[in-house]
């Protein structure tokens, strides 16, 4: 089992920065990935990036591509998401996800423990 809470989020102007957390515990260790998913209400939860545990290797989604940063304490077993430049498409609520088993690191199905989620609003 993991556990996986959020924290960090709130309200800022579109240009503006966030830093996001995610605290893990249980057996944080089990985890190969750790990625960060949004959502927003009608559609479907959208990738944002992940990160491999053993190399550091990252992924993002194109929308977020060099404004966002994704990284990890693996001593602290907490995941960061360093977000500038905010739009107001950015708003949503933001949740970290654990994957133990899965290989598809933007495929939500491959993800095995979810956070509560924190909200981000990016006013304009």
């Amino acid at each position: 089992q993991v556990q996986l809470v959020e924290s960090g989020g709130g309200l800022v102007q579109a240009g503006g920065s966030l830093r996001l957390s995610c605290a893990a515990s249980g057996r944080p260790f089990s985890a190969r990935g750790m990625g960060w998913f949004r959502q927003t209400p009608g559609k479907e939860r959208e990738f944002v990036a992940a990160i491999s545990r053993s190399d550091g290797r990252t992924n993002y989604a194109d929308s977020v591509k060099g404004r966002f940063t994704i990284s990890r304490d693996n001593a602290k077993n907490i995941l960061f998401l360093q977000m500038n430049s905010l739009k107001p498409e950015d708003t949503a609520v933001y949740v970290c996800a654990a994957q133990i088993g899965g290989t598809r690191w933007a495929v939500p199905y491959d993800y095995d423990y979810w956070g509560q989620g924190t909200q981000v609003t990016v006013s304009s």
